[in-house]
């Protein structure tokens, strides 16, 4: 396509057929990608750290504030606890999701207000026996 437009050419008629000329020539044949969808962010809007936030998506790597993060995990683990094999086991991950809850209150780190405080154990033992005796 190092062709220059001749005078008189509608611009997008001669676009047109130069992708028609190449298209026949088999030039998008193999293709890197052919037959594959677009990326569902293909509409976006430009980003300049697209590539940051996608290495990132890729590695798993959070990027929460630290208190949202253990607000978060302070709630997989209360799901956790409802499946846990044995009371020991739910005592162990209070008191281990009690004790980051705690570290937060005391040395609050940068970000929003954790806006928790430690579970009460024997409240989320009872309920544990109480799922176990439904079944």
């Amino acid at each position: 396509m190092t062709e220059r437009k001749p005078p008189g050419v509608d611009f997008e008629s001669w676009v047109d057929k130069q992708i028609r000329d190449a298209e026949a020539r088999g030039e998008f044949d193999r293709l890197p990608g052919a037959g594959r969808p677009l990326p569902a962010d293909v509409d976006a809007a430009y980003d300049e750290l697209w590539w940051v936030k996608r290495k990132l998506a890729r590695e798993g790597v959070s990027v929460l504030p630290p208190t949202l993060a253990l607000r978060k995990e302070a709630e997989e683990v209360l799901e956790a606890a409802v499946q846990a094999p044995s009371e020991a086991a739910v005592r162990k991950m209070i008191a281990d999701i009690n004790a980051k809850i705690r570290e937060v209150m005391f040395k609050p780190p940068p970000g929003p207000p954790l806006g928790l405080k430690p579970y009460d154990v024997e409240d989320v033992v009872r309920r544990w026996r109480e799922g176990r005796a439904g079944r």
